[in-house]
């Protein structure tokens, strides 16, 4: 699988996980129909499926897709909540996706 793949599977793990996370939050902490904690339960399941597409091990897997999550996180809570990053989440967000990138691409023999 190429490096351009495996990041797009996790892009789409990361906004399955935070967008049904958040459709969640969205029923149980403000109200909102209980649709919305239903589609982002199944929401939530497509984000346990989609990672196992990806050719390295569960624990390599779920350990790179972490830097990936942290970085989403921040864009997510940018675009839908105002809060822009400061410099510190950008720079510690860029730590933890070069981390990742060491965990899931660096060569081994």
């Amino acid at each position: 699988m190429s490096v351009f793949s495996s990041l797009g599977l996790f892009v789409l793990a990361g906004l399955c996980e935070i967008g049904g996370g958040y459709l969640v939050w969205l029923w149980f902490r403000e109200g909102r129909p209980l649709a919305y904690g239903i589609v982002g339960a199944a929401i939530l399941i497509l984000y346990g499926i989609i990672p196992t597409f990806q050719p390295a091990h569960f624990g390599r897997v779920y350990a790179a897709y972490g830097g990936m999550f942290i970085l989403l996180s921040l864009i997510w809570g940018w675009a839908l909540d105002g809060a822009r990053p400061d410099r510190y989440d950008t720079m510690g967000a860029l730590l933890c996706l070069g981390g990742m990138m060491v965990i899931m691409y660096a060569p081994r023999t």
